[in-house]
């Protein structure tokens, strides 16, 4: 699963009144190694490694701890992490560069560049830019296409079938965060050009910054001999045991890259467009990627607006705009890229392990010991209790199924439950027996899932391989001659989109 990595927005800054200096950044660089050992140390993360920019000069290249737990390749400046939705602001600049080569516009309509992909909202449909994908402003439902990316749907697939969902607002009338969404306008953008998406971002960007070791395809970052492996908490300790494959939605969240690479991108951002004395991008193209298109929020407590721009959070405060973005993957990995561009200043952390809010603690810190001179808190502990929190959140709907009723109800015969069902979204599914058990079956690749009984005709099984512990109902409506008429997959349910009628009798 892919989390939209917010954590960094619900962080509040210090009133800081001080400019950054080269003399205290450079007092601030020992510190903040000395506190990124601990942070190892202290087994918050198994590995991470940070970038920082200052006035064009990378001024901090370094890695800590571990590629993978349990064995002893370190993390360096050159290990190749998986970006999760930090992939969504390269991205953006990716756009740019084919904005600035006259190849598309930000405000090219979908409909005119890829005739083939629609919504559900006439309005949308016929009036969505390459500006509304990247704003979260299409009306799209947030998660809406994850769901059947775990299934193993291709791209293609899901950008099709997402024309299968309720508006959650009106067209350009609001904010939600689509990972899907955001995919659509970086493809149609890059086909309109003559390329792959993966190529395109390769052309323009990459190459161009010498980022060698960057890539959006997976296969790319499985070939690195240098890579940091995937983390997730059992029973308090990190493990590593899962894999993230994002390619269906690789301008999102399909990207990987290392510290060095991503130092250069920060260098070209606080630039503008400008890297090693050339103009990669021009400057026009590159600033609408951070000007405000949608308000994502308002802090109760302040009534202060919080701002998404293409691909990026931006935010007003002490020291004027800055930009930022958070990745997460569910199955363990978390990025932050957080820039302040009036102190031409910036950072990248890069960590193998979820859920933390060690890439924030680590950037907050960082800024508190520029401008103030100390951290103002402990903001790690800080940023995880707000992860812990949304992780609980996220958790919830299987709490439900965490303890068996005292005295469930029988189930019916399992012949009852046994056959085909499908809709348009999910696509077909079976329910079959072995052994006596029953399986679910979803997916293009068959994923077979062993369904435990709960109660009468409802069944509970593990999707995530991540969260083991985890339970999602699957309840079955029986109709005549006492068989199942239809079945509804919870987590596939969060739009409506997850109940399948029988197809065939069994």
């Amino acid at each position: 699963m892919l989390l939209a990595g917010t954590a960094a927005l619900l962080v509040p800054l210090p009133a800081l009144a001080q400019t950054a200096t080269k003399e205290k950044v450079a007092a601030a660089l020992p510190k903040l190694k000395e506190f990124a050992r601990q942070i190892v140390d202290k087994h918050l993360v198994p590995g991470l490694s940070i970038a920082i920019v200052y006035r064009d000069e990378v001024v901090l290249l370094d890695g800590f701890g571990v590629r993978e737990i349990g064995k002893p390749a370190a993390v360096g400046a050159d290990t190749v992490f998986q970006l999760a939705s930090v992939s969504k602001p390269l991205s953006a600049t990716v756009v740019a560069g084919l904005v600035s080569d006259g190849k598309v516009s930000w405000d090219s309509r979908i409909r005119d560049i890829d005739p083939g992909f629609t919504l559900q909202d006439e309005l949308a449909a016929a009036n969505l830019t390459i500006r509304d994908l990247f704003a979260h402003r299409s009306g799209l439902p947030g998660h809406v296409g994850d769901d059947i990316e775990e299934l193993g749907f291709a791209q293609g697939e899901i950008l099709q079938r997402l024309r299968l969902a309720k508006p959650a607002y009106s067209f350009r009338n609001g904010y939600s965060y689509s990972n899907f969404g955001l995919t659509e306008g970086a493809v149609a953008a890059a086909r309109f050009s003559g390329r792959s998406w993966e190529e395109a971002a390769e052309e323009r960007l990459y190459k161009p910054l010498g980022m060698n070791s960057t890539s959006s395809r997976y296969r790319d970052f499985m070939n690195q001999a240098n890579r940091a492996a995937l983390h997730v908490r059992v029973d308090g300790e990190w493990a590593s045991f899962t894999r993230r494959n994002a390619d269906a939605q690789a301008p999102a969240g399909g990207a990987s890259s290392t510290a060095r690479d991503m130092a250069q991108w920060v260098r070209l951002l606080l630039a503008d467009g400008r890297h090693e004395s050339r103009q990669v991008i021009a400057k026009d193209a590159l600033q609408q990627t951070h000007v405000p298109a949608s308000v994502r929020g308002v802090d109760p407590k302040t009534g202060a607006a919080a701002f998404y721009a293409l691909g990026w959070n931006v935010d007003y405060r002490e020291h004027g705009v800055e930009w930022s973005h958070a990745g997460a993957f569910s199955a363990g990995a978390r990025t932050l890229v957080h820039l302040i561009p009036g102190e031409q200043l910036g950072i990248v952390v890069l960590s193998n392990a979820f859920p933390t809010g060690v890439p924030e603690g680590i950037a907050k810190t960082f800024f508190d010991l520029v401008f103030v001179g100390s951290p103002t808190r402990d903001w790690v502990a800080y940023a995880n209790e707000i992860f812990d929190a949304g992780y609980k959140e996220m958790m919830k709907p299987s709490l439900a199924y965490a303890t068996l009723p005292a005295t469930p109800a029988p189930t019916l015969p399992v012949s009852a439950y046994l056959g085909d069902y499908r809709n348009d979204y999910v696509g077909d599914a079976k329910i079959t027996e072995s052994g006596g058990s029953l399986y679910l079956h979803l997916g293009p690749a068959g994923r077979r899932f062993p369904l435990t009984h709960f109660n009468r005709d409802v069944f509970v099984y593990a999707p995530m391989a991540e969260a083991p512990k985890a339970r999602v109902g699957v309840s079955f409506l029986i109709g005549p001659h006492s068989k199942a008429s239809e079945v509804t997959v919870e987590d596939l349910n969060e739009y409506g989109l997850g109940r399948l009628t029988r197809v065939s009798p069994n």
